[in-house]
Formats: structure tokens, sequence, C-alpha cells
């Protein structure tokens, strides 16, 4: 059990912890939007804060599962199919399917949007247990995305303070979900108070569906361009509110 703690005594095992924690709520962000929004659908506001704290909940529970299957993860990549565009594995297909359906929910929900108040209401209304799939859906194939980037940021670790860091990658995973239950109210509030900033996040949900598209295929593209993106979209659209709100005002 200590040499499971061992690499907390270190000063660079808490920095990695403070660094995986932030990685992991970046990682988490599109998580959380995405639950936001598929939530609204729910007619009840309890049900809603319950749909969100059990989303967030299976996702703690589905990378500690993934980290506990570590063996398994390493053998994912293993092709299972070779079409003459090179090869494919179960990680793929995963973030096929996942990005697949972020791309259908994102264009549906951008449809609804679209049409009147009164017809997106009867016709965007989920059941609790609809939505619950949904979120374990996605949770899954951003898990997946959370789980491989922690473990590849701790990579040499073990060499260079002679620990096993796995315990601040499940720590990291703790404290980042812990946040985002935290905030998670706050930010689906927020997202369905403004109905411009709902259109921000669905075409970051979309953009995102589209990497993960590309990457099941073997393009790797760096996350952090959508990122940006998504985070310059979102400072130019608050400082837009607050011109409008001072005019208005």
């Amino acid at each position: 059990m200590i040499d499971f703690f061992k690499v907390l005594f270190h000063f660079e095992g808490w920095l990695y912890l403070f660094l995986l924690s932030v990685l992991e709520i970046v990682l988490g962000i599109d998580n959380i939007i995405f639950i936001s929004i598929v939530t609204d659908k729910l007619s009840i506001k309890t049900k809603r804060k319950k749909a969100r704290t059990l989303g967030l909940a299976m996702a703690l529970i589905i990378r500690f599962i993934l980290l506990g299957l570590l063996s398994l993860l390493v053998h994912l990549v293993d092709p299972i199919y070779e079409p003459w565009f090179g090869s494919f594995n179960y990680e793929d297909l995963v973030l096929l399917v996942g990005g697949v359906f972020l791309i259908y929910k994102s264009t549906v929900e951008m449809r609804h949007s679209m049409v009147t108040e009164e017809t997106d209401k009867k016709s965007g209304e989920l059941s609790f247990r609809s939505v619950v799939t949904q979120i374990v859906l996605v949770d899954l194939v951003f898990s997946f995305d959370s789980v491989i980037s922690a473990i590849g940021m701790t990579n040499g670790l073990e060499d260079q303070l002679h620990a096993n860091p796995i315990i601040i990658v499940y720590l990291s995973v703790l404290v980042s979900m812990l946040v985002m239950i935290q905030f998670s109210g706050i930010i689906s509030e927020f997202i369905q108070r403004n109905p411009t900033i709902k259109t921000i996040a669905l075409s970051f949900l979309l953009m995102i569906g589209v990497f993960l598209v590309a990457e099941a295929f073997g393009h790797k593209i760096p996350k952090g361009y959508v990122y940006f993106g998504f985070g310059f979209s979102m400072f130019v659209e608050i400082i837009n509110m607050r011109i409008r709100k001072k005019h208005h005002g």
C-alpha cells in the first residue's frame, strides 16, 4: 500500500497531479457540455440535476474501470480489420461510433433550435432512461480519450521517480469529476439561458465528432485547435453579451 502512494512523496508527483487534474477538466469540457444539453430535454428540473450527477458519476466509474483494465487497453490497438486505407482496431471502432453519434446528436439539436419553441418542446423532450443511455455512450467515448491522454502524460514518470504513477491518474480523474459535478449545474443553466452560447457549444460538439471520426480513420488532428477555437468563440460571445446588455440596460 505504501508503494502505491510512494509517488506522492515527491514534489514532482504533486505537480503532475495538478497538471493531470487540469488536463482531465479540459478534456471533460466536451463531456459536460453534452450532458448539459441532453439533460435539458428533461421537463423536471430535479431530474436534470439527478441525470447530470449520475452521468458524471458513471463517467468516473467508467474511467476507473478502464484504468483497471490497462492490459486490455494495450490490446485494443491491435488491428482487427485492414481495409485498403489502413488498419482498424477496437479503439478506432469506439471513436467512429462515438464520433458519428456526436455529429448526429449535434445536428439534431441544432435543428431543434431553429424550429419554434412550442414545436421544439414537444419533439425534444426525452425520457430519463433515454438521457442516461446517451450519457453512458458518450462517457465511454470520452473516457478512452481521457485515460489514454493521462497514461501518455505520466509515461516515463516511473523511471524518473522510481514509483508507480497510476495513483496520480486515479486521483486526477477523481478531482476533475468532483469539480465538474460541482459546476455542472452552473454551466448547464448558463448554456440554456443563452441560445447563442448553446449554438457555439453544439458547433463545438459537432467538430469534436468530426475529429473523432477522422482519428478513427488514422488522421490524428490535435484537439487543441478545436479547444482554442471554442474558447475564442466563447470569449467573443461573452463580450457581445456584455455589449448588448449595456445597450439594453
